[in-house]
């Protein structure tokens, strides 16, 4: 019942904001009880926590799924083509839209900062594996960039509708190996 609630929430939020989430509207897209709401979350900012920590959780199962199609070393175009072909494999549902939602309202609630720094943390310790494998000097460095690069693409291909081809592979390529490498 918890993970249908957290869906539910996920929905309300990727339909109408953070602001259209309320407890009526969160158990009836749930299908269930209004007094099942608080009896499993004591409060509106555990709720949006939890939510975004759900997609957390499914989000760096999907990613680490791509990251262990590639065994063995990789050069660099590789690695960018299965960045890119993660990014084109997001479908922007309700469920989809709704962590982008969560991480501009952590910006407005300092109570759901540590789960967004949790999703950061896991693209990040994405990143480095990748940035690792292929054998890039200090890795570390280009991790945080490489997860912004992704996620403003990602914002940027939202906002536009634009599909197909997001240049993803060659951004990444040359941030891994700047241009004349």
């Amino acid at each position: 019942m918890r993970e249908r609630i957290l869906r539910a929430v996920l929905r309300v939020i990727g339909a109408s904001g953070v602001a259209g989430v309320t407890n009526r509207r969160v158990a009836a897209e749930a299908g269930v009880s209004l007094g099942s709401i608080t009896y499993h979350f004591a409060t509106q900012t555990e709720l949006l926590r939890e939510s975004l920590l759900l997609f957390v959780r499914e989000e760096t199962t999907r990613l680490t799924a791509f990251a262990r199609q590639q065994r063995g070393p990789v050069s660099v175009e590789q690695a960018a083509a299965l960045v890119e072909q993660i990014v084109e494999s997001t479908v922007f549902g309700r469920e989809e839209i709704a962590p982008l939602e969560l991480y501009i309202q952590a910006g407005r609630d300092p109570s759901l900062r540590d789960a967004a720094a949790e999703c950061f943390a896991a693209y990040d310790a994405l990143a480095l594996s990748v940035l690792t494998g292929l054998g890039v000097p200090e890795p570390e460095r280009l991790t945080g960039p490489v997860v912004a690069l992704v996620a403003g693409l990602q914002l940027r291909r939202l906002a536009t509708g634009a599909a197909g081809s997001t240049g993803v592979a060659e951004a990444v390529t040359l941030l891994v190996r700047p241009a004349g490498s």
